[in-house]
């Protein structure tokens, strides 16, 4: 807590995105805590280097300024978009909340209003994700697939421009800044799945805190959204992969059946294994918290198996 005791301050990365997802949480922790809301912008080294993600070293480069700030105090807790933050505990944090997952879709914005499949051979589509690479090259072998970098309006100006064709980005991040106008189609989990945790949040906090804050974390926490996209998380940890590795998942919560179908794709998108995987929910709570890593653990076994890692660079990224 902050030392007035009457505000939280709210770590976040200053991109327009950042802001919008942060501002959202804001308003449910004012709402829960009843105390007023600071947010704290803070610079990561993702935010000011114009490398790939795979050169900076994939998923840690958003995550760790927020954390380093958060330890040394700060701010009281940060908002991260959860396909950005790695799989590994960090000493003395822990993610206290994962708020009810918006759109996990991938979609294209493209001149024209035109689908994948509309556009011409020879198009140039952007991304900054190896994923979204392997799965363009997969679907269309015959367009040139551009690396990119930079926030939501950089990209979509590009396309705007002229420079590329069209641009994959993720659906609910388009929402959050109000550019949904801008998408051509959507692509379906079932046949295009995307980045584990892609459309949740997390709120991460120190270890020690009060039961007052315990409590404003339960109110914000969405207990399906949490099981769905820990079993997510769950493969990236088994394989040993971050966000620059070629991996979809999808986890969803269906009565009380926790499903999760995870997919690694060859970067060059010629070939890609897929398991999927069920489990009932049940036991106390204590034993329901530890189910999607169990079936995690199963996904990502029956993936290793089928030779993912043969087929991709897994194993080696954090």
């Amino acid at each position: 807590m902050s030392g007035s005791g009457t505000t939280l301050r709210i770590g976040t990365r200053g991109s327009a995105l950042a802001l919008a997802q942060t501002g959202v949480v804001g308003a449910a922790v004012a709402k829960a805590s009843g105390l007023e809301v600071e947010i704290v912008p803070i610079a990561t080294e993702g935010d000011h280097s114009t490398a790939s993600l795979a050169t900076l070293g994939g998923t840690g480069v958003f995550a760790s300024a927020l954390r380093e700030a958060l330890i040394a105090e700060t701010c009281d807790l940060v908002v991260h978009s959860l396909k950005d933050l790695p799989t590994e505990a960090y000493p003395g944090l822990r993610i206290g909340a994962i708020p009810k997952r918006a759109d996990a879709r991938d979609a294209l914005c493209a001149r024209d209003d035109l689908t994948l499949e509309a556009l011409a051979p020879g198009s140039r589509v952007g991304t900054g994700s190896p994923r979204r690479a392997a799965q363009l090259r997969g679907w269309r072998p015959d367009i040139e697939v551009v690396d990119i970098r930079g926030n939501v309006d950089t990209r979509l100006r590009k396309v705007a421009d002229g420079e590329l064709d069209a641009v994959v980005l993720a659906a609910a991040g388009l929402g959050r800044i109000g550019r949904l106008d801008a998408v051509s189609e959507y692509f379906e989990l079932g046949k295009w799945a995307t980045a584990p945790g892609q459309g949740a949040l997390a709120i991460e906090v120190r270890d020690s805190y009060s039961s007052t804050f315990a409590a404003m974390l339960k109110a914000i926490d969405h207990p399906s959204t949490r099981l769905a996209v820990l079993a997510e998380r769950a493969v990236l940890a088994r394989l040993e992969a971050g966000c620059a590795a070629p991996i979809g998942a999808a986890g969803v919560v269906d009565g009380e059946m926790l499903f999760l179908t995870a997919t690694v794709y060859a970067p060059d998108g010629t070939s890609s294994v897929t398991s999927s995987h069920a489990l009932v929910l049940e036991g106390s709570p204590t034993e329901r918290a530890l189910l999607p890593a169990e079936l995690g653990d199963r996904v990502a076994g029956e993936l290793l198996a089928l030779g993912a890692a043969d087929i991709a660079p897994i194993g080696s990224l954090t």
